[in-house]
């Protein structure tokens, strides 16, 4: 898986229902109902709404000038990463942004509490009456029709001229969810068998590897060493959502199979935020949160690795807690060096001022130190999951320049792109600076192809790969084949997290954000993909080609080479 009052105003005019000689201004807008979604009409006034707002943070101009400062190898200060302190500074709103937002509240009788650990998201509940008003909004009920799903959401709302500059958005108000928003990015192709214990052997081989994926596969296909981590201190977080749950005995069985050289017994932390928990009743085993922790335990020797599990109490509506996690982890004084995440969604569904805000605080985890890296999706171009369009559809957050989006191959001597690997282009961010080579050499040679179908002036992704398919594991005791780009993350994951491990034992800082580093001298330790597409909306998608391509980025790691990119 996907995910923001007037200082004159009377409470006379504001009781007489809608506004009056306030000076309102359109803050967002959509033109259209989302696809698949269908006006019911209007909300009850007395249906209660949880509104988010986004204060504007004060300077992440600046934030993102140290970021690319500590993350670029060329630079003086690569890997001096900053403090909690640090971050917040630049992120803190300013005071008068927060006099003026908690003087509209107040004038509107409204209580908010603040939500972020630099003061930057406040939250707060009204009645859908009181948010009609305060808003010049017209809060109603949409239904999606194959999934049933209702939603309250308005098309437009306004806000004071007066906190213009100050408040940056109110969620959720045109974002809509998808319903699919946060599904694993994950297929089953092979059909479940159920093992007895005693009849686990190891049979994965190299040999084996042209149709089915092990650790040992990965480890021979990309040079994964199966020594121990040594550094306690450098943790590799997996995070969790919709109530997926990775299970200690079906990671027992599968490292007894799959890892006969490491104790069976290897096992991962827990934390928890927003009322998450993990159960371990082998029924509740999650096919996604048991892809996610076996690949990261059983390929990540030794590294110290946490699951993360995010509950349903989210605190940042629809995001459904994309940005509660990051949240949860900036209020850590030592967050973990690297967070895979195996969910996603549909760029188009989500706010353009909503999907920067979320982007802006995967710049500030990263400034820490933490590399981020996300599944691109499997839909091809057609976005996270396949599905019909025109134009090609980006996913989020891949198109967010300050992480690493992570697509798929199949394939041994060579590898091919997997045809689902999402890719492309993004329609609501620029192409960074460190891309900008890479991504203007596939346009050249991509010549005419797909023309008019996605934005070429767009950050493109995804930006590496691994393998994606057929990986082996267990769930419920049951040994099944998975595909996806899903298998793919936790895989490079675990890869840069053995780099910081051999990092850290030379003294050295973790890679944190690692797109600067892999566009440049990072770029030769990669495993060129040449061939393949991730066809979708009725054409063959992008075709892989020579260098960065949307469909397997940059390639596939080599780790021998990449340790001697890393300086050791």
């Amino acid at each position: 898986m996907v995910a923001t009052g007037l200082l004159f105003a009377s409470l006379f005019a504001l009781a007489l229902g809608k506004p009056m000689g306030r000076n309102l201004q359109v803050h967002e807008a959509r033109e259209d109902v989302p696809d698949g979604f269908s006006l019911q009409g209007a909300a009850s006034p007395d249906t209660t709404l949880k509104l988010r707002l986004a204060l504007v943070q004060s300077d992440f101009a600046g934030l993102e000038e140290r970021l690319y400062d500590v993350s670029t190898p060329s630079s003086a200060n690569y890997g001096n990463h900053l403090s909690k302190a640090e971050v917040e500074q630049y992120i803190a709103p300013k005071p008068e942004s927060v006099d003026a937002v908690n003087a509209w509240l107040t004038e509107n009788g409204i209580s908010a509490k603040t939500i972020s650990p630099a003061g930057d998201w406040m939250a707060f509940e009204v009645p859908v009456s009181k948010a009609n008003e305060l808003f010049d909004a017209d809060f109603s009920v949409y239904t999606h029709e194959q999934s049933g799903l209702e939603v309250i959401r308005t098309m437009s709302y306004s806000i004071p001229a007066e906190l213009q500059g100050h408040l940056d958005l109110v969620h959720p108000t045109i974002t809509f969810p998808n319903p699919y928003s946060h599904l694993p990015v994950v297929a089953s192709p092979v059909k479940s068998v159920r093992h007895a214990p005693e009849n686990f052997t190891a049979r994965a081989v190299p040999s084996s590897c042209s149709s089915t994926i092990t650790p040992a596969c990965l480890q021979a296909i990309y040079g994964i060493p199966t020594t121990p981590a040594t550094e306690s201190s450098n943790k590799l977080a997996v995070s969790g959502f919709i109530e997926q749950y990775a299970n200690q005995a079906d990671l027992k069985t599968f490292l007894t199979k799959f890892r006969t050289d490491i104790s069976s017994s290897t096992t991962f932390t827990l934390q928890t935020l927003d009322g998450g928990s993990n159960p371990q009743n082998p029924s509740e085993a999650g096919i996604e949160a048991n892809l996610d922790i076996q690949y990261t335990v059983g390929l990540a020797t030794g590294v110290p690795t946490v699951f993360i599990s995010v509950g349903e109490d989210f605190q940042d509506g629809d995001l459904e807690g994309f940005l509660d996690i990051i949240n949860f982890l900036l209020k850590e004084d030592t967050p973990p060096q690297v967070l895979t995440t195996s969910y996603g969604q549909n760029e188009n569904t989500i706010s353009r001022a909503l999907a920067n805000n979320l982007c802006n605080a995967y710049a500030q985890l990263g400034a820490r130190g933490t590399s981020i890296l996300f599944a691109s999706g499997d839909g091809g171009v057609s976005g996270s999951q396949s599905s019909s369009c025109r134009n090609f559809v980006p996913t989020f957050p891949s198109g967010c320049p300050f992480m690493t989006s992570v697509g798929a191959t199949q394939g041994v001597n060579p590898e091919t792109a997997a045809d689902f690997s999402s890719g492309g282009f993004s329609n609501y961010f620029g192409q960074p600076s460190y891309q900008q080579s890479a991504v203007s050499s596939y346009l050249s040679a991509l010549g005419s192809t797909n023309k008019g179908k996605f934005n070429t002036s767009g950050r493109g992704f995804p930006d590496v790969a691994t393998q994606g398919v057929n990986f082996e594991i267990v769930a419920d005791g049951r040994q099944e084949a998975v595909a996806g780009t899903s298998c793919a993350s936790p895989t490079f994951a675990s890869v840069i997290a053995l780099l910081n491990d051999r990092l850290a034992a030379a003294g050295k800082s973790p890679l944190g954000f690692l797109n600067p580093f892999l566009y440049s001298t990072g770029a030769s330790a990669l495993n060129d993909v040449t061939s393949g597409s991730n066809p979708g909306c009725s054409t063959n998608g992008f075709p892989a080609k020579a260098g960065w391509d949307p469909v397997t980025g940059l390639g596939t790691p080599n780790f021998a080479k990449l340790l001697t990119a890393v300086g050791l």
